[in-house]
């Protein structure tokens, strides 16, 4: 059943598997149409060095490129960011990246920094950050292959190398955040926005 009261769907500007199935979960018509845009090179202008500011910047970026082109429509941007200390993470290119990831993380208590930002008509009309802070277990590298070999290639697609909905939940002792955070969209700030603009019929 459909909750949405848009004229048009909601858009989508991301690839991520996770936001849209969160997205139509809630009941929402999502059309996806992925951002075309330089994520590390935007960063890297940017001249940020606060994780959460840099996952601001670049939904931001998201939903005003798509919006750009889509009139009328309400454009979803969002993007995660992973911090351990004063070290940034990005999505690993390969096997080899995901298990340098993870056992850095091991052991460890880093921060994810989710970002959402709403565009109507190439303006930024919401924002929100979102924090959450998981603890690792210890780990042996051989611990840490059979885990790689579980979950398969989805690990080059998430920020630290693991997706907790998933087989990743296996890698951590202590969770302290939202769900929803943790899975890449601060969603019940999202909704609330969307809500207060009579988007959704509850």
């Amino acid at each position: 059943m459909s909750l949405w009261r848009g004229l048009h769907p909601l858009i989508l500007a991301s690839q991520s598997r996770t936001r849209l199935t969160l997205l139509t979960s809630a009941g929402i018509d999502v059309e996806v149409i992925p951002a075309d845009i330089d994520e590390r090179a935007l960063q890297q202008a940017s001249n940020l060095s606060a994780p959460g500011e840099i996952a601001v910047v670049l939904a931001r970026e998201k939903a005003l490129f798509v919006s750009l082109k889509k009139a009328g429509h309400y454009v979803v941007g969002a993007d995660q960011t992973l911090a351990l200390g004063d070290r940034l993470f990005n999505k690993p290119a390969d096997r080899s990246q995901a298990l340098a990831q993870l056992k850095a993380l091991a052991g460890h208590t880093h921060d994810l920094y989710s970002a959402v930002a709403v565009a109507l008509d190439g303006k930024i009309v919401f924002e929100r950050t979102a924090m959450a802070s998981l603890t690792m277990r210890p780990m042996a590298e051989a611990d840490i292959a059979a885990y790689l070999d579980a979950a398969g290639d989805v690990v080059m697609s998430s920020v630290g190398s693991y997706q907790l909905e998933r087989f990743g939940v296996h890698l951590f002792e202590r969770i302290e955040g939202d769900h929803f955070t943790i899975l890449g969209l601060p969603l019940l700030p999202l909704l609330g926005f969307l809500r207060s603009q009579f988007l959704l019929a509850i």
